[in-house]
Protein backbone atom coordinates (compact mmCIF):
# COMPACT_ATOMS: atom_id res chain seq x y z
CA UNK A 1 0.00 0.00 0.00
CA UNK A 2 1.89 2.93 -1.34
CA UNK A 3 -1.32 5.61 -0.25
CA UNK A 4 -1.35 7.00 3.09
CA UNK A 5 -4.22 5.68 5.20
CA UNK A 6 -5.71 5.79 8.58
CA UNK A 7 -5.45 2.72 10.93
CA UNK A 8 -9.19 2.16 10.25
CA UNK A 9 -8.17 2.41 6.51
CA UNK A 10 -5.41 0.24 6.55
CA UNK A 11 -7.17 -2.84 8.34
CA UNK A 12 -9.97 -3.24 6.39
CA UNK A 13 -7.60 -2.54 3.10
CA UNK A 14 -5.58 -5.52 4.56
CA UNK A 15 -8.46 -7.36 5.26
CA UNK A 16 -9.84 -6.32 1.60
CA UNK A 17 -6.51 -7.42 -0.18
CA UNK A 18 -7.10 -4.02 -1.83
CA UNK A 19 -6.52 -0.18 -1.05
CA UNK A 20 -9.57 1.27 0.10
CA UNK A 21 -10.32 4.88 1.34
CA UNK A 22 -13.23 6.76 3.72
CA UNK A 23 -16.93 6.11 2.43
CA UNK A 24 -15.87 2.77 0.46
CA UNK A 25 -17.89 -0.42 0.91
CA UNK A 26 -16.28 -3.50 1.56
CA UNK A 27 -16.96 -7.23 1.90
CA UNK A 28 -14.35 -8.61 4.42
CA UNK A 29 -13.35 -11.42 6.29
CA UNK A 30 -13.97 -11.06 10.28
CA UNK A 31 -11.62 -12.66 12.80
CA UNK A 32 -14.36 -12.76 16.19
CA UNK A 33 -17.60 -12.64 16.10
CA UNK A 34 -19.26 -12.26 19.96
CA UNK A 35 -22.36 -12.87 20.63
CA UNK A 36 -24.34 -11.99 24.01
CA UNK A 37 -26.82 -13.61 25.93
CA UNK A 38 -29.51 -10.53 25.51
CA UNK A 39 -29.50 -11.16 22.18
CA UNK A 40 -28.59 -14.88 21.02
CA UNK A 41 -31.91 -16.10 20.93
CA UNK A 42 -32.57 -13.64 17.89
CA UNK A 43 -29.10 -14.28 16.40
CA UNK A 44 -29.55 -18.38 16.56
CA UNK A 45 -33.32 -17.99 15.22
CA UNK A 46 -31.69 -16.24 12.15
CA UNK A 47 -28.94 -18.67 11.60
CA UNK A 48 -31.41 -21.75 11.95
CA UNK A 49 -34.37 -20.04 10.02
CA UNK A 50 -33.26 -17.90 7.26
CA UNK A 51 -29.06 -19.02 6.69
CA UNK A 52 -29.64 -22.57 7.07
CA UNK A 53 -27.89 -23.78 10.29
CA UNK A 54 -24.87 -22.94 8.97
CA UNK A 55 -21.50 -22.09 10.94
CA UNK A 56 -19.17 -22.07 8.71
CA UNK A 57 -16.06 -21.29 11.10
CA UNK A 58 -17.27 -22.11 14.34
CA UNK A 59 -13.78 -21.40 16.15
CA UNK A 60 -14.28 -17.14 15.49
CA UNK A 61 -17.10 -17.25 17.27
CA UNK A 62 -18.17 -16.49 21.01
CA UNK A 63 -20.87 -16.83 23.12
CA UNK A 64 -21.17 -14.93 26.33
CA UNK A 65 -23.77 -15.26 29.30
CA UNK A 66 -22.66 -12.02 30.75
CA UNK A 67 -26.16 -8.92 30.58
CA UNK A 68 -28.68 -10.68 32.68
CA UNK A 69 -25.64 -13.63 34.53
CA UNK A 70 -26.98 -15.07 36.64
CA UNK A 71 -30.49 -15.18 35.41
CA UNK A 72 -33.09 -13.41 36.78
CA UNK A 73 -36.55 -15.34 35.54
CA UNK A 74 -37.16 -18.02 33.43
CA UNK A 75 -37.47 -16.93 30.28
CA UNK A 76 -34.38 -15.50 30.79
CA UNK A 77 -33.02 -18.76 31.64
CA UNK A 78 -34.82 -20.13 28.93
CA UNK A 79 -32.80 -18.16 26.49
CA UNK A 80 -29.21 -18.79 28.24
CA UNK A 81 -29.97 -22.43 27.90
CA UNK A 82 -30.79 -22.03 24.57
CA UNK A 83 -27.79 -20.32 23.72
CA UNK A 84 -25.40 -23.13 25.80
CA UNK A 85 -27.13 -25.94 24.21
CA UNK A 86 -26.27 -23.65 20.15
CA UNK A 87 -22.52 -23.32 21.62
CA UNK A 88 -22.09 -27.17 22.25
CA UNK A 89 -23.90 -28.53 19.05
CA UNK A 90 -21.63 -26.38 16.66
CA UNK A 91 -18.40 -26.90 19.05
CA UNK A 92 -18.35 -22.79 19.93
CA UNK A 93 -16.44 -20.76 22.46
CA UNK A 94 -18.89 -20.30 25.19
CA UNK A 95 -18.57 -18.07 28.75
CA UNK A 96 -21.24 -19.11 31.47
CA UNK A 97 -22.20 -17.40 34.04
CA UNK A 98 -19.81 -15.73 36.75
CA UNK A 99 -16.79 -15.53 33.84
CA UNK A 100 -17.46 -11.64 33.52
CA UNK A 101 -18.09 -9.28 30.73
CA UNK A 102 -17.49 -10.05 26.99
CA UNK A 103 -15.48 -7.08 26.36
CA UNK A 104 -13.11 -7.78 29.30
CA UNK A 105 -12.82 -11.36 28.09
CA UNK A 106 -11.99 -11.19 24.66
CA UNK A 107 -8.87 -9.21 25.54
CA UNK A 108 -8.31 -11.28 28.99
CA UNK A 109 -7.96 -14.32 26.07
CA UNK A 110 -6.80 -12.57 23.59
CA UNK A 111 -9.43 -13.13 21.30
CA UNK A 112 -8.74 -9.56 19.89
CA UNK A 113 -5.57 -8.85 18.42
CA UNK A 114 -4.06 -5.93 16.48
CA UNK A 115 -5.48 -5.44 12.98
CA UNK A 116 -8.15 -7.96 13.50
CA UNK A 117 -11.93 -7.00 13.18
CA UNK A 118 -14.25 -7.83 16.05
CA UNK A 119 -18.02 -7.80 15.41
CA UNK A 120 -19.84 -7.80 18.78
CA UNK A 121 -23.53 -7.65 19.22
CA UNK A 122 -22.79 -5.33 21.95
CA UNK A 123 -22.44 -1.53 21.01
CA UNK A 124 -19.40 -1.13 23.28
CA UNK A 125 -17.80 -3.47 21.04
CA UNK A 126 -15.31 -0.45 20.21
CA UNK A 127 -13.39 -1.40 23.36
CA UNK A 128 -11.52 -4.07 21.38
CA UNK A 129 -9.58 -0.98 19.68
CA UNK A 130 -7.42 -0.61 23.12
CA UNK A 131 -5.49 -3.42 20.96
CA UNK A 132 -5.73 -1.54 17.62
CA UNK A 133 -8.21 -4.12 16.55
CA UNK A 134 -11.34 -2.89 14.67
CA UNK A 135 -13.84 -3.45 17.11
CA UNK A 136 -17.31 -2.31 16.24
CA UNK A 137 -20.90 -3.34 17.05
CA UNK A 138 -23.80 -4.43 15.12
CA UNK A 139 -27.47 -5.71 15.83
CA UNK A 140 -28.36 -9.50 15.37
CA UNK A 141 -28.81 -10.13 11.30
CA UNK A 142 -25.86 -8.74 10.85
CA UNK A 143 -24.24 -11.13 13.37
CA UNK A 144 -25.96 -13.35 12.75
CA UNK A 145 -24.48 -13.42 9.15
CA UNK A 146 -21.21 -13.08 10.36
CA UNK A 147 -21.13 -16.24 12.74
CA UNK A 148 -22.69 -18.03 9.72
CA UNK A 149 -20.13 -16.82 6.36
CA UNK A 150 -17.19 -15.67 8.31
CA UNK A 151 -17.78 -12.23 6.31
CA UNK A 152 -19.38 -8.95 6.92
CA UNK A 153 -19.56 -5.82 4.58
CA UNK A 154 -18.78 -2.49 5.57
CA UNK A 155 -18.79 1.34 4.85
CA UNK A 156 -15.03 2.37 5.42
CA UNK A 157 -15.38 5.07 8.49
CA UNK A 158 -13.67 8.62 7.75
CA UNK A 159 -11.21 9.25 11.12
CA UNK A 160 -11.43 11.82 13.48
CA UNK A 161 -7.74 12.11 14.83
CA UNK A 162 -7.84 13.18 18.87
CA UNK A 163 -4.35 14.39 19.81
CA UNK A 164 -3.87 14.06 23.84
CA UNK A 165 -0.97 16.59 25.16
CA UNK A 166 0.23 16.74 28.72
CA UNK A 167 -0.05 14.53 31.95
CA UNK A 168 -2.84 14.18 34.32
CA UNK A 169 -3.31 15.76 37.29
CA UNK A 170 -3.82 13.86 40.31
CA UNK A 171 -7.44 12.25 40.72
CA UNK A 172 -7.83 12.64 37.26
CA UNK A 173 -8.57 9.13 35.11
CA UNK A 174 -8.82 7.94 32.16
CA UNK A 175 -12.82 7.94 32.68
CA UNK A 176 -12.53 12.07 32.91
CA UNK A 177 -10.38 12.07 29.88
CA UNK A 178 -12.84 9.82 27.91
CA UNK A 179 -15.80 12.13 29.15
CA UNK A 180 -13.72 15.36 28.34
CA UNK A 181 -13.10 13.84 24.82
CA UNK A 182 -17.06 13.19 24.32
CA UNK A 183 -18.04 16.75 25.65
CA UNK A 184 -15.74 18.45 22.87
CA UNK A 185 -16.93 15.59 20.60
CA UNK A 186 -20.49 16.03 21.85
CA UNK A 187 -22.83 12.48 21.22
CA UNK A 188 -22.84 12.92 17.08
CA UNK A 189 -19.77 14.40 16.58
CA UNK A 190 -17.74 11.29 15.28
CA UNK A 191 -20.93 9.42 14.11
CA UNK A 192 -20.05 6.65 12.09
CA UNK A 193 -16.69 7.74 12.32
CA UNK A 194 -13.08 6.11 13.53
CA UNK A 195 -11.64 7.78 16.57
CA UNK A 196 -7.87 7.83 16.33
CA UNK A 197 -6.26 7.94 19.39
CA UNK A 198 -2.41 9.47 19.81
CA UNK A 199 -0.56 10.68 22.90
CA UNK A 200 -1.62 7.70 24.82
CA UNK A 201 1.93 5.72 24.71
CA UNK A 202 2.20 5.80 28.85
CA UNK A 203 -1.53 4.57 29.07
CA UNK A 204 -2.20 1.27 30.16
CA UNK A 205 -4.18 -1.71 28.74
CA UNK A 206 -7.18 -1.17 30.96
CA UNK A 207 -6.87 2.46 30.59
CA UNK A 208 -7.00 1.93 26.75
CA UNK A 209 -10.11 0.08 27.32
CA UNK A 210 -11.85 2.75 28.95
CA UNK A 211 -10.61 5.18 26.53
CA UNK A 212 -11.62 2.63 23.47
CA UNK A 213 -15.52 1.68 25.13
CA UNK A 214 -16.53 4.77 25.59
CA UNK A 215 -15.70 6.21 21.50
CA UNK A 216 -19.29 4.85 20.49
CA UNK A 217 -20.75 7.25 22.98
CA UNK A 218 -19.42 10.09 20.51
CA UNK A 219 -21.35 8.21 17.97
CA UNK A 220 -17.94 6.35 16.65
CA UNK A 221 -17.92 3.06 14.59
CA UNK A 222 -14.72 2.00 15.93
CA UNK A 223 -11.76 3.67 18.45
CA UNK A 224 -8.87 2.69 17.26
CA UNK A 225 -5.48 3.46 19.84
CA UNK A 226 -2.07 2.57 18.33
CA UNK A 227 -0.38 -0.22 19.94
CA UNK A 228 2.91 1.51 22.47
CA UNK A 229 4.46 1.70 25.42
CA UNK A 230 4.43 -1.73 27.48
CA UNK A 231 1.63 -3.69 25.41
CA UNK A 232 4.60 -3.59 22.98
CA UNK A 233 5.81 -6.88 24.92
CA UNK A 234 2.29 -8.23 24.74
CA UNK A 235 1.20 -7.97 21.22
CA UNK A 236 2.52 -8.94 18.10
CA UNK A 237 1.90 -5.96 15.54
CA UNK A 238 1.78 -6.37 11.71
CA UNK A 239 3.93 -4.54 9.89
CA UNK A 240 1.32 -3.07 7.82
CA UNK A 241 -0.58 -1.84 10.57
CA UNK A 242 1.41 1.90 11.66
CA UNK A 243 0.29 5.55 12.13
CA UNK A 244 1.24 7.55 9.06
CA UNK A 245 1.67 10.98 9.74
CA UNK A 246 -0.15 11.58 6.15
CA UNK A 247 -2.78 9.76 6.42
CA UNK A 248 -6.24 12.07 5.69
CA UNK A 249 -8.47 12.30 8.45
CA UNK A 250 -11.71 14.56 8.24
CA UNK A 251 -11.11 16.13 11.74
CA UNK A 252 -8.72 16.76 14.21
CA UNK A 253 -8.66 18.13 18.24
CA UNK A 254 -5.96 18.78 20.55
CA UNK A 255 -7.28 18.10 23.97
CA UNK A 256 -4.75 18.77 26.95
CA UNK A 257 -4.62 16.12 29.15
CA UNK A 258 -3.05 18.52 32.23
CA UNK A 259 -6.01 20.87 32.25
CA UNK A 260 -8.78 18.01 33.14
CA UNK A 261 -10.23 17.63 35.89
CA UNK A 262 -12.24 15.13 37.79
CA UNK A 263 -15.61 15.09 35.88
CA UNK A 264 -19.05 13.76 36.00
CA UNK A 265 -21.50 12.93 32.50
CA UNK A 266 -24.49 14.39 34.38
CA UNK A 267 -28.23 12.91 33.57
CA UNK A 268 -28.99 12.55 30.67
CA UNK A 269 -26.68 12.19 28.17
CA UNK A 270 -23.18 10.83 28.24
CA UNK A 271 -21.58 14.47 26.88
CA UNK A 272 -23.63 16.29 29.49
CA UNK A 273 -19.85 16.92 31.34
CA UNK A 274 -19.42 19.21 34.05
CA UNK A 275 -16.93 19.02 37.24
CA UNK A 276 -17.23 17.33 40.18
CA UNK A 277 -16.55 20.81 41.88
CA UNK A 278 -19.52 22.42 39.92
CA UNK A 279 -22.27 19.69 41.01
CA UNK A 280 -20.62 18.35 44.26
CA UNK A 281 -23.11 17.90 47.39
CA UNK A 282 -25.98 15.97 45.41
CA UNK A 283 -27.47 13.10 47.68
CA UNK A 284 -26.88 9.40 46.21
CA UNK A 285 -28.78 6.78 47.22
CA UNK A 286 -26.07 3.91 45.21
CA UNK A 287 -22.85 4.22 43.95
CA UNK A 288 -22.05 0.73 40.92
CA UNK A 289 -18.33 0.30 40.50
CA UNK A 290 -18.07 -2.37 37.49
CA UNK A 291 -18.81 -2.83 33.94
CA UNK A 292 -16.69 -2.96 30.89
CA UNK A 293 -15.85 0.04 31.39
CA UNK A 294 -14.08 0.34 34.65
CA UNK A 295 -14.44 -3.41 36.59
CA UNK A 296 -11.11 -4.27 36.59
CA UNK A 297 -8.58 -4.96 39.27
CA UNK A 298 -6.85 -1.41 38.48
CA UNK A 299 -10.29 0.12 39.50
CA UNK A 300 -10.75 -2.08 42.20
CA UNK A 301 -7.64 -0.98 43.48
CA UNK A 302 -8.41 2.92 42.93
CA UNK A 303 -11.66 2.70 44.86
CA UNK A 304 -10.14 0.41 47.97
CA UNK A 305 -7.13 2.68 48.87
CA UNK A 306 -9.51 5.82 49.01
CA UNK A 307 -12.01 3.69 50.99
CA UNK A 308 -9.34 1.98 53.12
CA UNK A 309 -9.94 1.83 57.29
CA UNK A 310 -13.09 3.79 56.60
CA UNK A 311 -16.75 2.93 56.27
CA UNK A 312 -19.38 3.67 53.37
CA UNK A 313 -21.87 6.52 54.13
CA UNK A 314 -24.88 5.89 56.19
CA UNK A 315 -27.66 5.58 53.35
CA UNK A 316 -25.58 4.98 50.47
CA UNK A 317 -24.97 1.05 49.24
CA UNK A 318 -21.65 0.84 47.56
CA UNK A 319 -22.18 -2.17 44.77
CA UNK A 320 -18.89 -3.44 43.60
CA UNK A 321 -19.01 -6.11 40.21
CA UNK A 322 -15.85 -7.27 39.06
CA UNK A 323 -15.60 -7.39 35.34
CA UNK A 324 -14.38 -10.87 35.15
CA UNK A 325 -13.71 -14.04 37.29
CA UNK A 326 -10.23 -13.34 37.13
CA UNK A 327 -10.29 -9.72 38.03
CA UNK A 328 -12.60 -10.94 41.26
CA UNK A 329 -9.72 -14.10 41.49
CA UNK A 330 -7.17 -11.15 41.75
CA UNK A 331 -8.53 -8.79 43.76
CA UNK A 332 -9.30 -11.93 46.79
CA UNK A 333 -5.62 -12.78 46.36
CA UNK A 334 -4.11 -8.75 46.95
CA UNK A 335 -6.66 -8.56 49.76
CA UNK A 336 -8.79 -5.77 47.95
CA UNK A 337 -12.24 -8.05 48.30
CA UNK A 338 -11.60 -7.97 51.97
CA UNK A 339 -10.79 -4.31 52.17
CA UNK A 340 -13.60 -3.22 50.21
CA UNK A 341 -15.96 -5.89 52.12
CA UNK A 342 -14.50 -4.11 55.71
CA UNK A 343 -15.88 -0.71 54.06
CA UNK A 344 -19.31 -1.91 53.42
CA UNK A 345 -19.48 -2.57 49.60
CA UNK A 346 -21.50 -5.15 48.30
CA UNK A 347 -19.75 -7.88 45.90
CA UNK A 348 -22.50 -9.59 43.05
CA UNK A 349 -21.56 -12.32 40.34
CA UNK A 350 -18.77 -10.86 37.59
CA UNK A 351 -20.89 -9.88 34.28
CA UNK A 352 -22.81 -6.35 33.66
CA UNK A 353 -25.37 -6.28 36.33
CA UNK A 354 -27.20 -3.14 36.56
CA UNK A 355 -25.54 -1.63 33.49
CA UNK A 356 -28.27 -1.81 31.76
CA UNK A 357 -30.92 -2.10 34.11
CA UNK A 358 -32.03 -5.54 33.81
CA UNK A 359 -31.52 -6.52 37.74
CA UNK A 360 -28.89 -6.64 40.68
CA UNK A 361 -28.56 -3.44 41.37
CA UNK A 362 -31.83 -1.75 39.89
CA UNK A 363 -32.79 2.16 40.64
CA UNK A 364 -36.08 3.09 42.30
CA UNK A 365 -37.93 6.40 41.23
CA UNK A 366 -36.04 9.05 42.44
CA UNK A 367 -32.89 7.54 43.77
CA UNK A 368 -29.68 8.98 42.30
CA UNK A 369 -26.37 6.85 41.30
CA UNK A 370 -23.15 7.43 40.54
CA UNK A 371 -21.89 4.76 38.11
CA UNK A 372 -18.63 4.05 36.74
CA UNK A 373 -20.83 2.62 33.55
CA UNK A 374 -20.78 4.20 30.11
CA UNK A 375 -24.52 5.09 29.70
CA UNK A 376 -27.21 7.71 32.10
CA UNK A 377 -30.12 7.97 29.40
CA UNK A 378 -33.16 7.89 31.23
CA UNK A 379 -34.10 4.31 32.68
CA UNK A 380 -31.15 3.57 31.82
CA UNK A 381 -30.27 1.38 35.39
CA UNK A 382 -34.34 1.24 36.61
CA UNK A 383 -37.00 3.71 36.99
CA UNK A 384 -37.19 6.51 34.30
CA UNK A 385 -37.79 9.04 37.35
CA UNK A 386 -33.79 7.85 38.83
CA UNK A 387 -30.92 9.73 37.86
CA UNK A 388 -27.26 8.38 36.98
CA UNK A 389 -23.77 10.02 37.01
CA UNK A 390 -21.18 8.77 35.29
CA UNK A 391 -17.76 9.25 36.82
CA UNK A 392 -14.49 7.27 37.73
CA UNK A 393 -13.58 5.00 39.96
CA UNK A 394 -12.03 7.78 41.94
CA UNK A 395 -15.19 9.96 42.10
CA UNK A 396 -17.58 6.95 42.80
CA UNK A 397 -14.88 6.32 46.01
CA UNK A 398 -15.24 9.45 47.12
CA UNK A 399 -18.98 9.72 46.58
CA UNK A 400 -19.31 6.30 48.54
CA UNK A 401 -17.66 8.11 51.13
CA UNK A 402 -19.32 10.94 51.94
CA UNK A 403 -22.90 9.97 50.50
CA UNK A 404 -22.89 12.94 48.15
CA UNK A 405 -21.23 13.94 44.73
CA UNK A 406 -17.60 14.64 45.67
CA UNK A 407 -14.05 14.27 44.52
CA UNK A 408 -10.37 13.97 45.96
CA UNK A 409 -10.21 17.89 46.23
CA UNK A 410 -12.94 17.57 48.76
CA UNK A 411 -13.04 14.74 50.66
Amino acid sequence: MNTALTLAEQILSYKAAKTVLADEIVVVEVDQVMIVDSIAPDVIRIINEDLGGEIKFPEKISIVIDHVSPASNIEVAKAQKQAREFAQKHAIKLFDVGRGICHQLLIEEKRAKPGEIILGSDSHSTTYGAVSAFGTGMGASDIAMAASSGKTWLKVPKTVKVNFLGKKKKNVYAKDIALEMIRQLTADGATYASIEYHGLEDFSLSERMTMANLAVEAGAKVGLIPVSGLLLNDYNVPDWLFVDKDANYFKEIEIDISKIESVVAAPSFVDNVQTVKSIQNKKVDQVFVGSCTNGRLDDLHIVADILKNKKVAEGTRLLVIPASSKVLEEAVADGTFASLLASGAIFATPGCGPCMGRHMGILAPDEVCVSTTNRNFIGRMGSAQSEVFLASPATAAYTALRGFISGGENA
